[in-house]
């Protein structure tokens, strides 16, 4: 009925599902949208100019689904339980590392870091270059987006001049790298960026995503199928920590936890 946006319908969720932005570790997740940062202007009555909200981040490619079926069968040797990842869509070093370049986000990000920033190439730099990590070429990469990517142009500048460190192409890092449909603007890239968030495609998709993190296909045979099983130590509602009587075993999950990511509660 159009009676509230696709944001804001977002936005609640998260609330109800425990999601706050008081918490690193519990941050509201938004998912990637768009599947198009190369063209020079975006066609939002193409399809493919979307990213499949079908699926996790993990099956965005026929390839990379198959090698994440793979591991789940097999269940590696390292692995201490069956589960599709084994890194989580949403933690508190992927948000500090979106939003590194604005405070408190710096320092937040430094100290996760043992004190400072992280090497060159690994630090958030270019919206594109996110996107293929997590949608295809990073196998321990699965991140999907958070809040300010529909309305905060602020975090894609560097405006505080940190010295965030040269890349190994010689590339010194600055101002997040945008798609060309942006013109190098970041108050155009919001403003495409929440165009595409509220438009049609995503309206009629979005409950796909929902299922995925909120919903039914967030954990049990569903996600299973729909390869969206995180390790265990994920699903924090799921576990009882009263009745784990080993302090080590009991610190472990909380770490793993605070470090990884933590599912949403299921709505």
């Amino acid at each position: 009925k159009r009676e509230i946006s696709n944001f804001d319908y977002l936005m609640y969720l998260n609330t109800l599902a425990g999601r706050s932005y008081n918490d690193y570790m519990q941050y509201p997740v938004f998912p990637w949208v768009l599947a198009d940062y190369h063209s020079e202007t975006l066609n939002f009555s193409n399809p493919h100019t979307f990213r499949d909200l079908s699926k996790p981040m993990g099956a965005q490619t026929v390839e990379r689904k198959r090698k994440f079926i793979q591991r789940y069968n097999e269940v590696e040797k390292n692995l201490s339980a069956q589960c599709h990842y084994c890194t989580h869509y949403s933690s508190a070093i992927i948000v500090a590392s979106y939003l590194v370049r604005m405070e408190p986000f710096t320092q937040t990000f430094c100290s996760l870091q043992g004190g400072s920033f992280d090497v060159a190439d690994r630090m958030f730099h270019s919206v594109k270059s996110t996107w293929e990590s997590a949608s295809r070429d990073n196998m321990s990469d699965v991140r999907e987006l958070i809040p300010e990517f529909f309305y905060l142009p602020e975090f894609l500048t560097n405006a505080n001049h940190f010295e965030l460190g040269c890349m190994q192409d010689g590339t010194v890092l600055g101002d997040v790298q945008l798609p060309p449909w942006a013109d190098g603007d970041p108050n155009k890239f919001i403003l495409l960026h929440r165009q595409a968030l509220e438009s049609d495609y995503v309206s009629a998709h979005l409950h796909h995503w929902i299922d995925l993190i909120f919903g039914h296909k967030q954990h049990g045979s569903a996600a299973v199928e729909a390869v969206n099983t995180y390790h265990p130590y994920f699903y924090g509602d799921k576990m009882d920590l009263n009745n784990i009587k080993d302090p080590l075993i009991k610190s472990t999950i909380l770490g793993f936890i605070s470090n990884f990511g933590q599912i949403p509660k299921q709505v």
